[in-house]
């Protein structure tokens, strides 16, 4: 049995039970979680000092006691704090556990990488300036924006109440603009079923965090993506699915 272990916002109520229902089905493979205090995402001190990172390692320590496989940082605050953040709390895990660790920003840019996206259109809940610190943070990586949509929400439990009506129309606008691939960019919108019953094969990958960050484990254990193909080309494209060459 393969354990994967997740670090879930307090008040995160939408990534739990769509990872479930991604893993239902699937034999040898199960998920376990463990939250840390998020509230609110904004830019002042108060919003940005939920996510110091000896919050996250007291949560990580308690996911090793389950002898997990992997911890995964299934949250998107890199986007907006920088990715140098998630790249240094992914080694710290590591050397607190002794487990190998994954975040959803770090497998977004790998799934970026792996299909040379240069641009990627973007669908969030977040506030007008965490959008742009957010754009800022993958232009500085090389993937430009050409389209964006968001809702100006700063509570966090509330992301998870917006209607997969609405999630379906900011993807319908954003992929108008012809981006390399669309990301909803939230672990807390409930984005995974629509994401999948919008794709196109001709049209942009379309990637829901929730699904990025479950998709990060995988590749982290090595494993097949096969029975997960109906969540999307994310889990189809031999470019995703197979093991990154070697440099």
């Amino acid at each position: 049995m393969l354990r994967i272990g997740m670090l879930t916002p307090s008040s995160n109520t939408v990534l739990e039970p769509v990872t479930s229902a991604m893993l239902a089905g699937v034999d040898g493979i199960s998920a376990h979680f463990s939250r840390f205090k998020v509230t609110e995402i904004a830019l002042d001190q108060q919003a940005l000092a939920q996510f110091d990172d000896s919050e996250i390692l007291r949560a990580a320590e308690l996911l090793a006691h389950a002898k997990v496989d992997v911890i995964a940082w299934n949250g998107t605050s890199a986007s907006w704090l920088g990715i140098a953040r998630d790249r240094a709390l992914a080694e710290r895990i590591t050397a607190a556990t002794g487990i190998r660790a994954s975040t959803c920003i770090l497998a977004l840019l790998g799934i970026l990488g792996r299909i040379g996206a240069v641009s990627q259109g973007l669908v969030s809940p977040y506030t007008d300036d965490v959008q742009a610190r957010i754009v800022e943070t993958f232009a500085a990586a090389g993937v430009s924006c050409p389209a964006e949509r968001h809702l100006g929400i700063r509570d966090n439990f509330s992301f998870g109440t917006v209607e997969e009506e609405t999630i379906g129309g900011m993807i319908r606008e954003v992929a108008a603009a012809g981006p390399d691939a669309v990301t909803i960019l939230c672990t807390n919108m409930n984005g995974a079923r629509i994401a999948a019953e919008l794709e196109r094969e001709n049209g942009p990958l379309l990637l829901d965090s929730v699904a990025v960050t479950l998709w990060g484990c995988l590749a982290a254990l090595g494993q097949p993506m096969e029975d997960f193909a109906r969540w999307g080309r994310l889990f189809r494209d031999p470019r995703l699915t197979s093991p990154p060459q070697a440099k």
